[in-house]
């Protein structure tokens, strides 16, 4: 893990997935959760072989600490990143809620970012489309994925250790299948209740307007077809509001690299290659 200093002096963390030391230029990788602990990434299976990857520890997250300006603001961190590495234009990565602060960067400095993807967005918020995860796939009848589409769409938490529990009932919807696999990975990369709030403060009432209103960025959507958290159709008119390329994995919930490593890498290293 390296350091480098955002733009108003905040030490900020990165790291780097595979080809540390490859002569082709890196591609940067913002995290969901949001200011989840980037150790959930693994290292997404293998990607990044012959094209290092940059992971953006964002601020609130565990190894960068601070406080979230908001994913609007967050925004210049990703661009002053690209700055320490010397990279004028850049590929991007994006994870789940990572996603929000990618789609602000491009809108925002769209001559910096050169080519986008977009895995298991979030994208309910930048569309009409309803969230409809709740009517996905043969795992309607499994009371782990009841209990959790209860707290989904229940009240919110009001502290920490309600955050915490939410996010251990919520955890089978994360996932098309829950064997032993996905109940690890679940409880890796941590994150706290006040790093999500600062998350979603400070942005701007238009951002969604200025987003879609930005130029164009060739764009990859990597969707999973049972992606409880994310859901099917708001991805699908995500990507279409986005002018992206839509490719959706079979038997795969909101972590690809986790229930289908080779049909994620497939993707990811044909976008890699350009």
């Amino acid at each position: 893990m390296q350091t480098f200093r955002a733009a108003d002096g905040t030490d900020l963390a990165f790291s780097t997935i595979g080809a540390a030391g490859s002569e082709r230029p890196p591609v940067l990788l913002v995290p969901g959760g949001p200011c989840r602990g980037v150790d959930y990434l693994e290292n997404l299976a293998g990607a990044g072989s012959d094209r290092p990857i940059v992971v953006l520890h964002p601020r609130g997250t565990p190894t960068s600490g601070g406080r979230s300006n908001g994913w609007w603001a967050d925004a210049d961190d990703l661009i002053a990143l690209a700055d320490h590495l010397g990279l004028e234009r850049v590929d991007v990565i994006g994870h789940s809620a990572g996603t929000r602060l990618v789609l602000a960067a491009a809108a925002q400095s769209p001559d910096r970012l050169r080519r986008l993807a977009l895995v298991t967005p979030a994208a309910a918020w930048l569309t009409d489309a309803a969230w409809d995860g709740d009517a996905i796939g043969g795992r309607r009848g499994d009371p782990a994925v009841i209990a959790a589409l209860e707290s989904l769409t229940g009240a919110q938490p009001v502290d920490q250790r309600q955050w915490d529990a939410a996010r251990a009932v919520e955890a089978p919807a994360g996932y098309a299948h829950w064997t032993a696999r996905e109940r690890a990975h679940s409880t890796v990369g941590g994150w706290e209740l006040e790093a999500v709030e600062a998350w979603f403060t400070g942005v701007p009432d238009d951002a969604s307007a200025r987003i879609l209103a930005a130029p164009r960025i060739p764009t990859l959507v990597i969707g999973g077809d049972a992606d409880i958290l994310s859901g099917v159709a708001p991805v699908a008119a995500y990507a279409d509001v986005l002018g992206a390329e839509l490719r959706m994995i079979p038997d795969c919930g909101h972590y690809p690299w986790v229930e289908q490593p080779e049909a994620f890498r497939a993707e990811l290293d044909g976008w890699l290659e350009g």
